[in-house]
C-alpha cells in the first residue's frame, strides 16, 4: 500500500486518508474516491489530496479484518460486521475466555498493521461480553500476511461454556449454625453460570460426619465451607474428602485472599474446599478456581503456580486479620 498526497485528477479509486469538506457536505475518511468525488474536490479548489493506494496483492482493511476474525474465532464467540478495519468478538453466553497466548503473540508478530487485542485468559464473560477486537491499522495489508496470520492464529480465541448445572454446598458447624452469608455469596457466583444449588447441608465439623455428607452429595460439583479454616492437607476438610473415597489434588494457592483453598475429586465430581474469604462476594482466589472448574478446565499444580503473578487481589474489608496489621 502506498500512502501520501497525489494530484486530485489522479486520485480516482484511491482511499481518502482524511475527511475533506466539499460543496454539498464532506467526503469521509476511508471513502473510495469515484469520478463524482474527483469533480467535487476540484470544485472545492483542491489541487492534491492525501490518499492510500492499494498495491497488487493487497486486501482492503474490512476484508482483511473479517477474514482474520473468522480464523481466530473458536467456539462460543460471535463476530460483529467489519467496519473501519475492525471486527469485534463477543461471547455468545456465560463462560470464561480461552486465549491461546502463544498463538495470539505469533499472530500480532506478522505485521504491525495486523492486530488483535483480547481480555486476559480465563476472563469471566456474560453473553455479549467483548472478548477481542481485531483491527487493521492501515487501509490495506498484503494478502500474504493475512494468510500467514490466519494460519498462526487459527482457533486461538474461544469462550468456554459452563459444563455443570447443579452444585452442593456442605457447611460445617462448631456449636452454632453457620451464617447464611457463605451460601448467599456462593449462589451469587453460581448464578453467573446458570448453576443451581441443591438444598442446604450442614454437618458437624468432624471428619466422619463431613465425609459421610460428601459421599452422598447430589450436585454435580461439591463445595465445602468449613467452620474453621483448613490449615493443612490433613485437616478436617481434605481428610473427609479422602474418607469419602475422593482424592485431594491441590491444597493452597498463591492468591491472596484465597490461600486456604483445596481442590479434589470424588469420582467424576470436582470438589472445591472454599477458603473463608469466599463468604464475601468480593473477588478472591476461589473465584478463579470455581470459574475454571465450572467451565471444564482441568487445573494442574502448574496452573496454580502460575496464578501468583497478579494473584495479590484487593483486600476484603471483613478479613479478621488484614495484611497491614502484620
Amino acid at each position: 500500500m502506498r500512502f501520501g498526497p497525489v494530484p486530485v485528477g489522479a486520485a480516482k479509486g484511491a482511499v481518502l486518508a482524511h475527511a475533506v469538506p466539499v460543496a454539498d457536505g464532506r467526503l469521509r475518511k476511508g471513502h473510495v474516491l469515484n469520478s463524482d468525488d474527483i469533480t467535487a474536490l476540484q470544485n472545492a479548489g483542491l489541487k492534491e489530496v492525501m490518499v492510500a493506494q492499494y498495491d497488487r496483492g493487497d486486501l482492503d482493511e474490512d476484508t482483511a479484518a473479517a477474514r482474520l476474525a473468522t480464523a481466530l474465532a473458536g467456539p462460543g464467540l460471535r463476530l460483529s460486521h467489519a467496519a473501519t478495519g475492525r471486527v469485534n468478538l463477543f461471547a455468545e453466553g456465560p463462560g470464561i475466555a480461552h486465549i491461546d497466548v502463544a498463538a495470539v503473540n505469533a499472530f500480532n508478530g506478522v505485521n504491525p498493521m495486523i492486530t488483535v487485542a483480547t481480555v486476559p485468559p480465563h476472563h469471566r464473560a456474560d453473553a455479549g461480553t467483548m472478548i477481542a477486537t481485531i483491527k487493521i491499522i492501515s487501509y490495506a495489508v498484503p494478502e500474504a500476511d493475512v494468510v500467514t496470520a490466519c494460519a498462526l492464529g487459527a482457533g486461538a480465541l474461544a469462550c468456554r461454556a459452563p459444563q455443570y448445572r447443579s452444585a452442593t454446598l456442605i457447611e460445617t458447624e462448631i456449636g452454632t449454625n453457620p451464617s447464611p452469608k457463605g451460601r448467599q455469596a456462593l449462589q451469587g457466583r453460581l448464578d453467573r453460570f446458570d448453576v443451581s444449588l441443591t438444598p442446604r447441608v450442614i454437618v458437624s465439623h468432624v471428619e466422619r460426619a463431613l465425609g459421610a455428607a460428601i459421599a452422598k452429595t447430589a450436585g454435580e460439583v461439591v463445595f465445602i465451607l468449613t467452620a474453621s479454616a483448613t490449615s493443612d492437607a490433613n485437616d478436617v476438610g481434605p481428610a473427609a474428602l479422602r474418607r469419602a473415597g475422593g482424592a485431594l489434588t491441590q491444597f493452597g494457592m498463591p492468591v491472596d485472599p484465597g490461600n486456604l483453598l483445596f481442590l479434589g475429586t470424588l469420582g467424576d465430581k470436582p470438589v472445591i474446599g472454599l477458603p473463608g474469604c469466599a463468604r464475601s462476594p468480593t473477588l478472591n482466589g476461589a473465584d478463579w478456581v470455581l470459574e475454571r472448574v465450572l467451565c471444564g478446565v482441568a487445573l494442574t499444580p502448574d496452573d496454580f503456580a502460575q496464578m501468583g503473578v497478579g494473584g495479590l487481589l484487593k483486600e476484603i474489608p471483613t478479613r479478621p486479620k488484614p495484611r497491614a496489621d502484620i
